[in-house]
């Protein structure tokens, strides 16, 4: 089964905590950091802001080895279930969803 790239090239990919089932991120994947992920077992994306491939940690030492990586019903967004090696958000957060939204009344 292959995943359906938008017309960017682009997969919208949710990355959670294995052991929590916490989402973490959400980022994007071409087909490069696609098959890197699943080659090296350790999340790759693409950067929309700096138009390149990145793979996570490469700076901070806090990678993600993959557990699993599972397509929706539509083939056209990937779950992938991760054991991190340190907090998932750039600001040290463990996860980047920390920016709770008040319901209104």
């Amino acid at each position: 089964m292959k995943p359906v790239f938008d017309k960017s090239g682009l997969l919208t990919t949710v990355v959670c905590d294995a052991r929590t089932n916490k989402v973490l991120m959400v980022a994007w994947m071409n087909e490069e950091s696609y098959a890197l992920t699943k080659k090296t077992h350790q999340t790759w994306f693409w950067s929309r802001s700096r138009q390149k491939l990145w793979h996570k940690g490469e700076e901070s030492g806090n990678t993600q080895e993959v557990v699993s990586m599972t397509l929706d019903c539509d083939y056209d967004t990937l779950l992938v279930s991760v054991i991190p090696a340190g907090p998932a958000c750039h600001t040290g957060h463990e996860t980047c969803f920390f920016n709770e939204v008040e319901m209104e009344d």
